[in-house]
């Protein structure tokens, strides 16, 4: 039986550990992204690198993308050498960026004036749910299409939920955007707290990351605090980037969130102190920088 030919388009963080994860699923995959270098070892493997989305487009089943911003996923799929100057009539398009709903609706009308599908699929889980397949995912389409897909989605997830139409998927993860964002805060400010006060930090979140306050953020977050591990697996500037669409689509629906722009508020300062490229953790040393804190235990 021949391997359905799926391509794939993005290798940050989490885009090289899910398209990983497909390969081991043994699909034949078809790779680019915009840093060649960052293709070379899933090449190795048995990836195959095309030089832009459009030869991705002419020569596969399935497109998954997974870049930065909605202007990235604009280029992508609407550019010069983009995916719908060569998709082929029958293929599915993914988009598991976290983009604006309004761009997927975009995709969605294009994808069916050239006689293909699309879903809207963004992904809660971080670096760790990416390198464990057992992202959540949160769709916007068509239930055949998705029904059809579900066995990709398996490959680099567990809990995956249909909602409705395109757009659907993007606005529940602006949703889970907004839980997190609150709960960061209160994580951040508990610990800076209890590290004040001469507590030990590990012992603080095991405790409380079993009782009523248990949340992801501080059962998997807390520990990289702990230790001073800022390193990405969810980027400062890629969160902004989701808590500024959160705040647009809201405006449009005529809401006034008080608490998420006091956090975006909060992460534009995280951002001028130079830590963009940071993981979302180190609000934590922002935090104890903006209250003249040092780095290490009193």
């Amino acid at each position: 039986m021949q391997k359905q030919k799926i391509g794939w388009i993005g290798l940050g963080v989490m885009g090289y550990s899910m398209a990983s994860n497909l390969l081991e699923s043994d699909y034949e995959l078809y790779v680019f992204t915009r840093t060649k270098s960052k293709a070379e070892q899933i090449c190795k493997r048995g990836a195959r690198w095309l030089d832009s989305p459009g030869e991705i487009a002419n020569a596969v089943d399935v497109i998954i993308t997974m870049v930065g911003y909605p202007k990235d996923v604009e280029e992508v799929y609407f550019g010069p050498n983009g995916i719908f100057g060569k998709v082929k009539s029958g293929t599915v398009l993914i988009d598991m960026t976290t983009s604006c709903p309004e761009l997927a609706i975009k995709i969605s009308k294009k994808a069916s004036e050239l006689n293909a599908d699309s879903l809207d699929a963004p992904v809660s889980g971080g670096d760790i749910g990416a390198r464990n397949a057992s992202l959540a995912i949160m769709c916007g389409g068509k239930k055949d299409i998705f029904d059809k897909i579900i066995p990709i989605f398996e490959s680099v997830g567990k809990n995956i939920q249909l909602f409705g139409e395109a757009g659907s998927g993007q606005r529940v993860k602006l949703s889970n955007q907004i839980v997190i964002a609150s709960t960061m805060i209160g994580v951040v400010e508990a610990l800076v707290y209890a590290e004040r006060t001469g507590l030990n930090l590990k012992q603080v979140i095991q405790l409380v990351g079993k009782g009523a306050a248990g949340c992801w953020s501080i059962n998997e977050l807390g520990p990289r605090m702990a230790e001073g591990n800022f390193e990405p697996g969810f980027y400062v500037k890629h969160f902004i980037k989701d808590m500024e669409i959160a705040l647009q689509d809201s405006k449009k629906l005529g809401l006034d969130l008080k608490g998420l722009n006091l956090v975006k508020k909060l992460y534009d300062q995280v951002n001028t102190l130079g830590y963009g490229e940071k993981g979302t953790q180190v609000l934590y040393r922002a935090v104890k920088q903006l209250n003249k804190e040092s780095d290490t235990t009193p």
